[in-house]
């Protein structure tokens, strides 16, 4: 079908598929599956003995359960992007957890919806990986790539009447990834029932040519598929449209003709209408019926937002024509403790983490994301770079996507285009991360291959990738082919880069990589790069990073400064299973210590250096580090303050330690990021470097812009363990056996004030209408099972989970521990 709408400007759709009885049904495939490790051929047989099998529920990660092992994917490699020209064993690259090997799931179901002349669909929204999938016995398809959805016609593999037996085989390649990719049926599976004439799964797309506040045109393409007899002037489309209020504003009505290629066009005027961005994520409902003369026969209902984007050379990007920064971070799809295996409520958890923090923007590092993800983006008002892939032809691990590029990086690309290409969330597709065809010869014909296949499928986005070989990609005009020239890191040749590109135009695609542990702090407080100390850890003072990366404010004195500069995604949000670095082979090391949040959902120190430079509606004033440190009485012990106040004076013991301003006179042209300098971070935090340690009580008082004392903090030295708190994110749940609340477990004194070195042992237990679901503690070396029902806290605190069953009722979790008073929170699900 043709396309002639504007980049400047779209109207996004989300595809829900109504569940109307009638002529469209759609359920998920959750309950009733079995799932084993052994591999055999007879698996795919309907009649198959399956009894002895594992019951599972869907989404389902096999290989979080653990146990933690070096040898799980151990990697005997050399990794180019860290610099390094030897390999050598890498034990916890990948997380240290059994996910490689082939893996089987079965299930059966009825399908009541489903008649002679209609048809039948299975869509999955994720199987990691090389999903081979059977339907009573017969391979209906294949799909090798683990992070894409996909779907089947099954419809010549089903009858009428007849049970479906369904069996599903996935195999993980070792050394396919550089992180836990998780394993197994770990995202959604639908079963779709339609009539034979019908909208396709993503079928529609949407764009607005004019948006302003006093109206927007919105075009609507509907594809239909209908049988080949039938004369195509016998169907025609009623949209009708809802407002953000569920109130209908209007409807339009089209007949097909036999010029339109089997795609209705509708084009309607919504006068003032509500615009979609992160401060107002306002999302209309289209409702489109087919009919076949009067019979109806499809009901297509989706969810879209009016919003325009526009890239102005020099000037930035612009979101509904007001000027916006990405102050984004790169996630990792999995999700902690839980794995893999998506959860709605974890993925809205960590949205709601972040958007507090003053972030606006996600970028799906390095992969396909989740539905849940991007339509929790929708509702909630976060941008999202969509991402595709983290290899293309060139090897970058050795059985990594480079064995598939060749054969399904087309078809893999559009189906992420056609799934998310009218979401109001998705503002950019990035095609690539640091990928070695950069050097190649033909890398720049690839590059547009890619982008070129993104502009045939959506006009209406720009594209981007994450550049990883500074001046070469400009000398060798790779970066000059995209859209938008994103670097990963980088920042010495932003300004050559700058004057020799045509874009005009500079995005940070990944940013800082600085490393910390939570609630760990190490002396003395220098700028260090690539630092290891015996306990695997790395100093919350944050400033530590790696050798290719830097500290928060190198990339904000950047962006402030440059004016091309139109935002940053810094990797990363939260902590992720794998990439332990700079820890590659000192196993138990085996997860990240990049996270502005750690593996818990437990902000860092570093979480408030970003709120207070990215948030500027809400207080931010903390202190760091913690005031309890025996046997350190008399020595040096700074402390930083991360506010978005100018300027704070700090006390110990009421004794002041002066008063800090942060300095506006510093910047980009006059500081350097070399070691041990921290001249930056003197414009975005304030340092006392000559503090000494006292027990007591550290308080900080802020001022404002014109000297007036406006708040103030402390933090107290702690006495012994006394006892638990308990604090969950939600207290009403709701009881549909999936939904979870995540619970803060603290180890405190008498007083109440956090005890920084506990390590309890905590255990747990749970009664009434949930179950227990997992916990993790952000240790970064920490080889305890998450699902097993207790764990020992990290720096004082650690997180359970809980997870509400199918029947209302209260809930409580205990929390207790030798030693210490035990604590109980109750909970309810609705």
């Amino acid at each position: 079908m043709k396309k002639v709408f504007l980049l400047i400007s779209v109207c996004c759709l989300v595809p829900l598929f109504a569940l109307t009885a009638q002529v469209r049904s759609e359920f998920l495939l959750e309950k009733n599956w079995k799932f084993t490790r052994e591999d055999h051929p007879d698996h795919i047989l309907p009649g198959f003995d399956d009894s002895r099998w594992q019951a599972v529920s869907v989404p389902h990660d096999w290989a979080i359960y653990g146990p933690f092992d070096p040898y799980n994917d151990r990697q005997n490699v050399a990794i180019a992007q860290d610099g390094q020209r030897r390999a050598f064993p890498q034990a916890g690259r990948t997380g240290g957890l059994p996910f490689i090997g082939a893996g089987w799931y079965r299930t059966q179901f009825d399908l009541p919806q489903y008649q002679a002349g209609k048809r039948a669909f299975l869509l999955f929204d994720g199987a990691m990986s090389y999903a081979e999938v059977y339907v009573n016995g017969r391979k209906a398809g294949y799909w090798p790539y683990g992070y894409n959805s996909f779907h089947l016609d099954i419809t010549d593999f089903v009858k009428a009447g007849e049970p479906v037996a369904l069996a599903v085989r996935l195999e993980n390649l070792p050394e396919s990834s550089r992180w836990y990719p998780g394993a197994g049926l770990y995202r959604n599976v639908h079963v779709i029932v339609t009539e034979e004439a019908h909208i396709p799964i993503w079928g529609t797309i949407v764009t607005t040519p004019v948006v302003n506040r006093d109206f927007a045109r919105v075009v609507l393409k509907a594809n239909l598929v209908r049988p080949e007899r039938k004369d195509p002037s016998q169907y025609s489309l009623l949209t009708e449209i809802q407002n953000p209020n569920g109130t209908k504003i209007l409807e339009t009505r089209t007949t097909l003709s036999s010029f339109d290629a089997d795609c209705f066009t509708q084009e309607v005027i919504i006068q003032t209408p509500r615009l979609w961005s992160p401060d107002t994520p306002e999302l209309y409902t289209a409702v489109s019926r087919l009919y076949d003369g009067n019979t109806l026969k499809d009901e297509y209902t989706t969810t879209f937002g009016i919003r325009s984007i526009r890239i102005v050379p020099d000037e930035g990007f612009f979101l509904n024509d007001e000027k916006i920064m990405f102050k984004g971070v790169c996630n990792h799809h999995d999700l902690g403790p839980l794995g893999a295996a998506v959860n709605d409520a974890a993925i809205r958890r960590q949205l709601r983490l972040l958007k507090e923090m003053g972030c606006n923007a996600i970028r799906t590092s390095h992969n396909m994301p989740a539905p849940e993800l991007v339509k929790a983006c929708d509702e909630m008002g976060l941008m999202v770079m969509a991402e595709t892939f983290d290899e293309w032809a060139s090897v970058k691990s050795r059985n990594g996507y480079n064995l598939l590029f060749n054969d399904w990086a087309e078809k893999d690309l559009v189906n992420l285009l056609h799934h998310y290409r009218n979401n109001p969330s998705v503002v950019m597709w990035c095609i690539g991360n640091e990928v070695p065809d950069q050097r190649a010869e033909n890398g720049m014909k690839l590059a547009r291959f890619l982008q070129d296949i993104c502009h045939r499928e959506d006009p209406t986005r720009p594209v981007t990738q994450g550049l990883d070989y500074g001046m070469l990609v400009v000398n060798n005009n790779f970066a000059a082919v995209m859209d938008v020239v994103g670097f990963n890191y980088r920042l010495p040749v932003y300004e050559e880069a700058y004057k020799r590109l045509p874009q005009q135009i500079l995005l940070g695609s990944e940013t800082a990589s600085t490393v910390s542990s939570r609630g760990v702090y190490k002396f003395p407080v220098v700028r260090r790069s690539m630092a290891k100390y015996d306990d695997h850890q790395s100093s919350g003072y944050d400033v530590e990073h790696c050798d290719w990366s830097n500290l928060p404010e190198d990339d904000f004195i950047h962006q402030e400064d440059l004016p091309y500069c139109i935002g940053e995604f810094v990797w990363t949000g939260f902590d992720y299973l794998g990439e332990p670095t700079p820890y590659y082979s000192d196993w138990p090391s085996h997860s990240s210590l990049f996270g502005i949040i750690d593996l818990a959902g437990i902000p860092k120190d570093r979480y408030y250096l970003y709120r207070s430079h990215w948030n500027k509606t809400e207080e931010t004033l903390h202190i760091l580090p913690h005031w309890t440190w025996p046997g350190r009485e008399g020595e040096v012990t700074p402390v930083f303050v991360y506010t978005n106040y100018p300027s704070a004076e700090l006390f110990i013991n009421g004794v002041s330690q002066g008063k800090r301003t942060k300095d506006a006179s510093i910047t980009l042209a006059n500081t350097t990021d070399s070691l041990p300098s921290l001249e930056r971070q003197k414009r975005y935090r304030l340092m006392w470097m000559d503090t000494r340690y006292t027990p007591g009580t550290v308080k900080v008082v802020a001022y404002d812009k014109d000297g007036k004392a406006v708040a103030e903090e402390e933090v107290r030295t702690a006495g012994k363990p006394h006892h638990i708190e308990l604090s969950a994110d939600r207290s009403r749940l709701v009881s549909d056996g999936k939904d979870l609340a995540f619970v803060s477990v603290k180890v405190v004194d008498k007083d109440g004030n956090l005890c920084p070195d506990a390590t309890n042992q905590i255990r747990f237990n749970v009664r009434g209408a949930g179950v227990y679901r997992a916990a993790a503690n952000g240790d970064p070396i920490s080889l305890e099972l998450f699902h097993e029902p207790q764990m020992k806290a990290f720096a004082g605190q650690l997180t359970a989970i809980v997870q509400a069953n199918e029947q209302p009722g209260s809930i409580v979790l205990e929390a207790s521990a030798a030693g210490l008073r035990k604590a109980e929170i109750a909970l309810r699900s609705e």
